[in-house]
């Protein structure tokens, strides 16, 4: 089984998410010796600009047209990262909330391989998955409690796992769950090792889960949406609190 290990935080070791996708891994890998890791860190893979090369390469490709070698050479750097999403079998992605959304260099990578007729189709009508991707886990940290009916809410607040959901559905993970924990830095310290320890625990109950493998696509791709330190955000979502 590949793994996709996408990593989005600058912070190393000192990382929340990261510290939580990393346990969640090494408990994948106690319970499957099957496992082969694939690590994109955004900070450290040198993820090429997104500039006039790369958009007129992106164009070139669509049209099939002749690239200059400069375009050329931005989109083979392009393309070897499509290809680890295109290897992958399952994904885990751990991302904490910066300005209410996505770290930059997150959203370069998404930029990068978000490309026509490699992750996704469009016939001018209509968008169609091409990845095969049968799991995923997402993990959000948020350094607040975000709560409805509060001066802070998710459906105001929130543009981070809104849009990394809708994006890993739409080029074709078939499954995915998200599990957020908010809460976990703010002043209080002790509240904060709350959330993550349940975010732990919460992820540590996700592995069986994760390593099977389905016989059948699920017919939708509607994302479950584990709270931790706080409550879902609609009805039909599971609730943790911290």
């Amino acid at each position: 089984m590949k793994l996709l290990d996408i990593q989005s935080s600058p912070r190393g070791e000192s990382s929340d998410s990261i510290t939580l996708t990393t346990s969640f891994i090494e408990a994948c890998k106690s319970a499957s010796a099957s496992i082969v890791v694939d690590t994109l860190n955004v900070w450290h893979e040198e993820l090429p600009e997104y500039g006039h090369e790369a958009i007129g390469a992106k164009y070139k490709a669509v049209k099939h047209e002749t690239m200059t070698e400069t375009e050329s050479n931005v989109w083979e750097r392009i393309q070897s990262l499509i290809r680890r999403f295109q290897n992958a079998d399952r994904i885990v992605l751990g991302t904490p909330m910066w300005n209410f959304g996505l770290p930059y260099k997150l959203k370069q990578l998404i930029d990068l391989v978000a490309q026509r007729n490699y992750l996704f189709t469009y016939d001018g009508k209509q968008y169609g998955p091409l990845l095969q991707v049968e799991k995923a886990i997402v993990v959000y940290t948020r350094g607040s409690r975000f709560l409805e009916g509060t001066p802070i809410p998710p459906s105001r607040f929130d543009h981070q796992a809104t849009y990394l959901d809708f994006w890993l559905q739409l080029v074709g993970v078939r499954d995915l769950r998200s599990v957020i924990v908010d809460n976990a830095w703010n002043r209080d310290r002790k509240e904060s090792e709350v959330s993550l320890a349940e975010g732990k625990a919460t992820l540590e109950g996700l592995v069986e889960w994760f390593l099977a493998t389905s016989n059948k696509a699920p017919a939708t791709c509607n994302a479950s949406d584990l709270r931790i330190g706080g409550t879902a955000r609609a009805p039909e979502k599971t609730a943790l609190r911290g």
